[in-house]
């Protein structure tokens, strides 16, 4: 039995490592951090974890107390993990940073997408990408992992295959994105109220998103080739799910058949994905480690589009860190992770 910690569990991806680690038999939960909650029983602030969690409650950050487990998921908003990290690289089996403070390579790019200066650069070239479809092996021998963003997963699921395959130019590849509250994080903010969400549909971070670096690096990184993405994020009224339509322009004559055959071809021994012609759904998702897929050819503009909808909150954030959790540890990747969403 692996004893972890999750530092920042009383935010919502700290909550979904809460939910989804209840069915994992290898991994004990030995601390949950929440400093703004701390003293707080879980199940006051989530009822729905009471049944796992009846007496457990949220502590304040100590540095002590996480030295010798062996995980550590970090689930605090940007710029956090990277003052704390530091001190425990080397006191602990496995980090996994949820957050976005070693996803980027390039000191200069925190500058620049995120308006600070990183404070332990020295680090970013040790921290492993952690996308297992992708970077598997990589993973595999990690001890710092920065988990990918959920906005950045969909998008790269969708087009790795079609870049990699050279269906498609790397180059002026365009990503419409629709997402769900709860990819905002639990604290409220004057965009993400009821009334403000409810029966709206908005764009954000025009121009600007910090995930568009991301995504071009995990492309470039995997492909081999440089990467130009045109992304735009759009806040749905739901609570969760992401849904990425991503145009390309084609580099030859090929059919929708021809790119159906390439991501069944791509990800034909991932556990959790499913290639299919039929259009994905976010609801599909709902709950569940797994990314559905579909694309087409539009012969008339010589555009190839790829579709890819996950659950934000699983394969887009907890259950993307537990996989990678379970390739570090040596366990099967799928131990402890739903396969299947929820209906209705």
């Amino acid at each position: 039995m692996k004893n972890i910690g999750i530092v920042g569990a009383s935010g919502f991806t700290g909550a979904e490592l809460l939910r989804l680690l209840t069915n994992h038999p290898e991994i004990n939960v030995e601390v949950a951090t929440g400093e703004t909650m701390a003293g707080t029983r879980i199940c006051d602030l989530y009822p729905s974890l009471a049944s796992a969690y009846p007496t457990m409650a949220f502590r304040e950050l100590n540095l002590e107390e996480l030295k010798g487990l062996d995980v550590i998921f970090c689930a605090l908003p940007h710029g956090l993990s990277q003052k704390i990290i530091p001190n425990l690289i080397g006191k602990s089996q496995i980090i996994v940073d949820l957050g976005s403070d070693f996803r980027l390579k390039n000191p200069q790019d925190y500058i620049e997408w995120y308006g600070l200066e990183h404070s332990c650069p020295e680090y970013l070239k040790q921290a492993v990408y952690g996308l297992p479809e992708l970077f598997r092996k990589n993973i595999e021998e990690a001890q710092l992992i920065a988990a990918t963003g959920c906005n950045a997963a969909a998008s790269i699921f969708a087009l790795a295959p079609m870049i990699h395959s050279g269906l498609i130019e790397a180059n002026g590849v365009v990503i419409n994105l629709i997402t769900g509250v709860s990819g905002a994080g639990r604290p409220p903010k004057d965009n993400t109220t009821f009334c403000a969400v409810d029966e709206n549909i908005v764009p954000y971070g025009l121009l600007t998103h910090r995930h568009t670096p991301e995504i071009e690096q995990a492309l470039y990184e995997f492909t081999g080739k440089e990467t130009s993405v045109l992304f735009t994020p759009h806040l749905a009224p739901m609570n969760r799910g992401i849904i990425a339509t991503c145009y390309g322009k084609l580099m030859s004559e090929t059919t929708t058949e021809d790119a159906l055959d390439q991501l069944a071809t791509f990800y034909k021994d991932e556990p959790f994905v499913v290639v299919d012609e039929r259009p994905p759904s976010t609801k599909s998702t709902l709950g569940s480690n797994t990314v559905h897929l579909t694309a087409r050819v539009d012969q008339r503009t010589k555009t190839l589009i790829s579709i890819a909808t996950l659950d934000n909150l699983v394969k887009g954030a907890s259950g993307m860190a537990i996989q990678n959790a379970n390739l570090a540890l040596g366990f099967n990747e799928t131990t402890g992770l739903p396969i299947t969403g929820l209906y209705p």
